[in-house]
């Protein structure tokens, strides 16, 4: 998830768009509910993120982090200690965001049976209109 300010076919996205994507994104969305429960370092947050959804590479994980960082959504906090210690944090905005994001993280957990009820519904009917065809 770089930071970019133009959509896929080099349009200027919108700006809201934008965060939108940040927010929601495969990565932003696993990072901002693990940082609800306190802050990280990077290889704790790495395990963290792998542990509540799919293993994220390094470089995507820095990628995420400086994204989010840049959108005021998660503070990194770099100690002068050897050896160095960042934690990562969220910000009262982010905080804010990652309310948003796990309330509909938990929707989709509890309401998937029906969405695989609808999937196999309307999977079954397109099958049904093809052989009709």
């Amino acid at each position: 998830m770089a930071v970019s300010e133009k959509g896929s076919a080099g349009e200027a996205m919108c700006p809201y768009r934008l965060v939108l994507e940040h927010i929601t994104s495969r990565w932003g969305v696993l990072v901002l509910v693990a940082l609800l429960e306190r802050s990280y370092r990077f290889s704790e947050l790495r395990r963290e993120v792998g542990r509540i959804g799919r293993d994220v590479s390094e470089k995507m994980l820095t990628q995420t982090l400086q994204t989010l960082e840049r959108d005021g959504l998660v503070h990194r906090d770099a100690k002068p200690v050897i050896p160095p210690r960042v934690d990562y944090s969220l910000t009262a905005l982010g905080r804010e965001a990652a309310e948003q994001v796990r309330g509909l993280a938990e929707w989709t957990k509890q309401r998937m049976a029906d969405v695989e009820r609808a999937r196999t519904a309307y999977d079954e009917a397109r099958a049904a209109q093809a052989r009709a065809s």
